[in-house]
């Protein structure tokens, strides 16, 4: 029936008119091993007293969710805290695609993407579909763990978005990956990229 609940959603993506965006280098783009692409991208949790911003690096070929950060604040410090913990475990990819939020687009973020040698991606201005399969990844999550209780502080949310994580990652298997879980995809991906 389409029926919604009218309230003030916060505001994730909101860009900095200052900061640079650069093109979307996916369109077209083959992408079938993993360290290939990494996508990133911010929401919210609600709490009993207000919002928590989780941010999540995420492979694109295996969809494995490679470092996450929760913040109370928008702050990009907390992003760019989950960047270094993936290009700490990983290495860096070779491209990089987010949204044009401020936290993407700022010095901190382009920064460390360049001196690490990835290409920037960004989404078309409002084309959610660019980064698909991570808003694929915060409607899973928050069907299946944040909107299933009642989440009081940020101790809880981080216990509830570590344990879904987990899970996703190491049991949930993917029709798009034949399968597999995003953890066996990604090794598996690795070994065939060393093999070749």
């Amino acid at each position: 029936m389409g029926l919604e609940a009218i309230y003030k959603r916060p505001r994730t993506s909101q860009p900095h008119p200052q900061h640079p965006v650069y093109p979307y280098l996916l369109r077209k783009m083959q992408i079938e091993r993993p360290n290939q692409v990494w996508c990133a991208d911010i929401t919210f949790v609600p709490v009993r007293n207000g919002l928590l911003y989780l941010v999540a690096i995420m492979d694109w070929a295996s969809r494995k969710v490679l470092s996450w950060r929760l913040s109370n604040t928008m702050h990009a410090d907390f992003c760019v805290d989950a960047l270094n913990e993936a290009i700490a475990k990983h290495g860096p990819p070779e491209i990089m695609n987010t949204d044009q939020g401020s936290q993407f687009t700022g010095s901190a973020w382009t920064t460390m993407l360049t001196e690490a040698g990835m290409r920037i991606s960004m989404d078309g201005r409002g084309r959610y579909l660019d980064n698909i399969f991570i808003e694929r990844l915060w409607r899973s999550l928050k069907q299946e763990a944040i909107y299933l209780e009642e989440i009081t502080n940020g101790f809880q949310a981080r216990r509830v978005v570590k344990n879904w994580m987990a899970f996703y990652n190491a049991e949930r298997p993917h029709s798009a990956l034949d399968r597999r879980t995003s953890d066996g995809a990604y090794r598996i991906g690795l070994e065939e990229q060393r093999a070749a």
